[in-house]
């Protein structure tokens, strides 16, 4: 699967082998790593894309990116799905960013090219969490244009929405900003999203 590229970041699709080097701690040849990169949201999406490979095969184009700026090409985060999407095609999105790229708006962008990405290859809706003490967060799936769906004692949900694709056809929606969303998470408040929002 090609890179997903937007105006300042690559988001680079991992291979097994590119997501046990992250496990190892040793980059590759295909790519540099800022200082913090990974971080223990990289690690914990790298664990969780190998176990649904190992599972049900590659999930691409719903499995894990590396975040890359363009300007320098070094890692400054993941992000991703959680799985391809289930039955009633709803995919789980993550992200986080290492601390130094925080604030930037990388994360909102990222998650921006992730719900397009979803929308264009069939995906009903995109569904994330995050802690309700996470406010960078929250907005940052706000300004990606994901919709809040809920809180409980924990996580706010947030979610993205599109109509069915006609038969025979891909996503019928207008991008993003015009359905809702809900950012990456685990469900269990342990999500990349929730820690690493940025």
């Amino acid at each position: 699967m090609d890179d997903l590229v937007t105006e300042r970041l690559i988001l680079h699709p991992l291979t097994p082998r590119q997501a046990r080097r992250i496990l190892a701690g040793t980059p590759g040849p295909e790519g540099w790593w800022a200082p913090g990169y990974p971080a223990d949201g990289d690690l914990a999406g790298a664990r969780r894309y190998l176990q649904v490979c190992a599972h049900d095969g590659d999930p691409q184009p719903f499995g894990a990116y590396e975040i890359r700026l363009r300007e320098d090409g070094r890692a400054i985060g993941g992000a991703g799905f959680h799985a391809a999407p289930g039955p009633d095609g709803t995919a789980t999105v993550g992200y986080g960013l290492i601390p130094a790229a925080r604030g930037h708006g990388y994360a909102t962008e990222a998650l921006r090219a992730l719900l397009e990405l979803a929308r264009t290859h069939g995906a009903a809706r995109v569904v994330g969490d995050t802690d309700l003490d996470n406010t960078a967060s929250q907005r940052v799936m706000a300004a990606a244009g994901m919709r809040p769906a809920g809180r409980d004692a924990h996580l706010a949900y947030y979610e993205s929405t599109w109509p069915p694709p006609p038969a025979g056809g891909t996503g019928t929606g207008t991008g993003p900003g015009n359905e809702s969303g809900r950012e990456a998470g685990t469900g269990d408040g342990t999500g990349v999203a929730s820690t690493q929002a940025g």
